[in-house]
């Protein structure tokens, strides 16, 4: 099972459904024991859904996925591993 600094460091990735079965199991299980961790789980959840709401129909700034893209690249070590 996981431990409280896993579980939150992992919300983001279980949220958007990034998991393996085996580490969405491991998360459900902590979730379902812990009231912190699902406290914070709750929180990252209905943030994330307002977002989500708030910008269904915004458009994309002009240039915004580029700068994120080069965001992304500049994170990437020589073997193409963030880091």
């Amino acid at each position: 099972m996981s431990d409280c600094n896993e579980t939150l460091r992992e919300l983001e990735t279980f949220l958007d459904g990034e998991l393996t079965p085996e580490a969405l199991d491991d998360i459900r299980g902590h979730l379902g024991h812990c009231p912190d961790c699902l406290e914070a789980f709750d929180f990252h959840a209905e943030l994330k859904s307002v977002i989500a709401r708030k910008c269904r129909n915004d458009e994309m700034p002009p240039g915004l996925l580029s700068k994120i893209e080069q965001c992304l690249h500049a994170d990437l070590d020589d073997d193409g591993r963030i880091g």
